[in-house]
């Protein structure tokens, strides 16, 4: 042991042999020649009698003589516990200890080379990936690959042997060291460069330390800035980093619990902290002033980020040293947790607070409608873990939806369920706002555009988004029929007082002036119609075709009929004169130009809320 005796100093590093008398007995002979055998190989590579020692490394000149080197070491320690145990006092074992330290000072030596020269063997994505590839090739021993995959998987398979016989020296020298009572040593050497190497990736990855102080005076583009750089920092040092250093401290220091949750705790522990203090700083600081709405989805990426590490903290930091790193990491999960939630009622808040009275151009989409359909069909995506974020905190009053509005049944109290609820209610509260909304136009008919254009938006952002998976195929269909409610209404305000104008019996006979007085009333009540629907737009390509069909199949083939029937009463008593100023291709060309918002309209000027017929609720 390292310190059992006192060293006694000579003026030279080289003993004379011990000579033995014949009463010596067989032990002694070989401890003996155990010490001989160690000094032989120690002396070689003492730095401080060989120049060669001191410039050369043993285990890259000489690897095999580098274990024997370890061999020998290992015999020395058991013969001077046995010296220990006989005579403290021996001069064997004074010799022994002085070849010890020797000894430990060329494996210190040869301990630091390794780790310094070796850093891409040792990087702890090498080290990661090494475990991970081995892993693989494993499971996928029968895989045949091509020859270009063949030459890349040497080259792999190259640099994982470097890195596990590079690992393996290094075990081979702590175990020695720690083995002869130089455990302290081993470590230190081994803290100070990895620790250094950690400390650096977390630097690389612009992981910076910001204060709550500092978090307070950034402007939220910073913030967003940062945010961004820690997502790739965690997805980083949690597949390469912080495990790469776990699994090369586990592997050098395996012989000792103690020592590699020593070790990993102390490398680790400050840059692992950093990185999850980051979060609680964030969500503290959107809590703190009016943040943009968008900074909700970059809360939900960092709990996101967490929360689909979370077993990968807990095994990477499983020693009870590295506890405050998981706790951390919690108390960061639960801070998003709030923040998160208090954004979310503000969202809803800022729906029903909604006091603008811009007139959107020919009823076409609200901003309203487009900035809030946005927002949640993006909250959508995090379904997942909104579930989590929104346990425990009160739904919405499922009395106030509309009965059968879900297809939930009141004793669906599930996670996902709630959720889909909270969804539906958010939908449900910008729907009546648009409804009110539509009061803003003059004409009945452009109210009904309005809302048919943003339902319709709304069903096809849901369609196309994880927000039919949360409300539903009946959702869906119901809300489809809505539009269809709204478009139908639509077609009969605007279009149904041109269709009028042309006689519901065509086979009942009129005179002349009654046919010429019912071609005027056509043509000017289409020109009238046409003028206030053509300033209108319908955005959804496949909704404005529906559109413009149905009117055409509704009016164009009763206009083409009364058009082919009476047109010649109307030349005959006129004299020739023709008062027909639309032929029926003239109509369908007209009506397929619908919706350019080109037309002339007074339509979507501001008014008091119109005297229309109540429409049926958009719920």
């Amino acid at each position: 042991m390292r310190n059992l005796c006192c060293v006694a100093k000579t003026s030279s590093d080289h003993q004379p042999p011990l000579t033995l008398t014949p009463r010596q007995s067989l032990e002694s002979a070989a401890v003996y020649g155990i010490i001989e055998s160690a000094a032989d190989v120690i002396e070689r590579w003492n730095t401080e009698t060989s120049t060669y020692a001191k410039v050369t490394s043993m285990f890259y000149e000489n690897k095999q003589e580098a274990m024997v080197f370890i061999d020998r070491v290992k015999d020395l320690q058991k013969t001077m516990d046995l010296l220990v145990s006989e005579d403290a006092n021996s001069e064997r074992l004074v010799r022994a200890q002085r070849l010890m330290e020797i000894a430990m000072k060329r494996l210190q030596k040869e301990f630091y080379q390794i780790l310094s020269m070796n850093r891409a063997y040792l990087d702890p994505e090498s080290v990661s990936t090494r475990s991970s590839l081995t892993s693989e090739r494993s499971s996928n021993s029968d895989f045949i690959e091509d020859e270009d995959s063949h030459t890349g998987g040497d080259s792999i398979v190259e640099v994982e042997e470097a890195s596990s016989n590079v690992m393996t020296e290094l075990r081979s020298i702590a175990e020695c060291m720690i083995g002869s009572g130089y455990a302290k040593e081993c470590i230190s050497i081994y803290k100070s460069i990895r620790k250094s190497i950690i400390d650096e990736g977390v630097y690389r990855l612009e992981v910076e330390k910001i204060t709550t102080a500092k978090a307070k005076r950034m402007s939220w583009e910073e913030i967003e800035l940062n945010i961004r750089s820690w997502l790739e920092a965690v997805k980083v040092s949690m597949e390469t980093l912080f495990k790469g250093e776990k699994i090369l401290c586990d592997h050098v220091f395996g012989a000792s619990d103690s020592i590699r949750e020593s070790c990993f705790s102390e490398i680790s522990r400050e840059g692992a902290l950093l990185l999850f203090t980051f979060p609680e700083i964030i969500a503290f600081r959107t809590s703190k002033k009016n943040p943009p709405p968008e900074i909700i989805f970059r809360l939900l990426d960092m709990y996101t980020s967490v929360a689909g590490n979370w077993r990968a903290i807990e095994a990477i930091f499983s020693f009870e040293s590295t506890s405050v790193v998981r706790s951390q990491a919690l108390k960061s999960l639960v801070s998003l947790s709030e923040s998160i939630r208090s954004l979310l009622l503000d969202f809803e808040s800022r729906i029903h607070k909604d006091s603008s009275k811009v007139v959107v151009h020919g009823g076409g989409v609200h901003p309203l409608t487009l900035s809030v359909v946005s927002h949640i069909s993006l909250l959508a995506n995090y379904s997942n873990v909104l579930v989590d974020i929104l346990a425990g905190s009160p739904p919405p009053d499922r009395s106030l939806i509309p009965e059968s509005y879900l297809n939930v049944s009141d004793s669906d109290d599930s996670p996902t369920s709630e959720l889909a609820i909270r969804f539906a209610w958010l939908i449900l509260v910008l729907l009546c706002k648009i409804d009110r909304k539509a009061n803003y136009y003059k004409d009945c008919s452009v109210q009904y555009l309005f809302l048919t254009n943003n339902l319709r938006h709304v069903v096809s952002r849901a369609r196309s988004s994880n927000l039919k998976r949360l409300l539903g195929d009946d959702w869906v269909k119901r809300h489809l029929a809505k539009v269809k409610q709204f478009s139908d209404s639509y077609k009969r305000l605007a279009w149904g007082p041109v269709l009028a104008t042309l006689p519901e019996n065509r086979a009942v006979e009129m005179s002349a002036e009654e046919v010429k007085e019912r071609f005027e009333k056509f043509s000017e009540g289409f020109e009238r119609a046409y003028g206030k629907q053509g300033a209108c737009v319908v955005p959804d390509v496949e909704l404005r075709e529906e559109i413009k069909l149905s009117i055409a199949r509704k009016l164009v083939p009763v206009y083409r009929e009364f058009y082919n029937t009476r047109r010649s009463v109307i030349l005959a008593g006129a004299g020739g004169v023709t008062v027909v100023r639309f032929t029926p291709e003239d109509i369908e060309n007209h009506l397929s130009n619908l919706f350019s918002g080109e037309g002339i309209s007074g339509s979507s000027s501001v008014s008091s809320p119109s005297s229309c017929r109540s429409r049926q609720s958009t719920s």
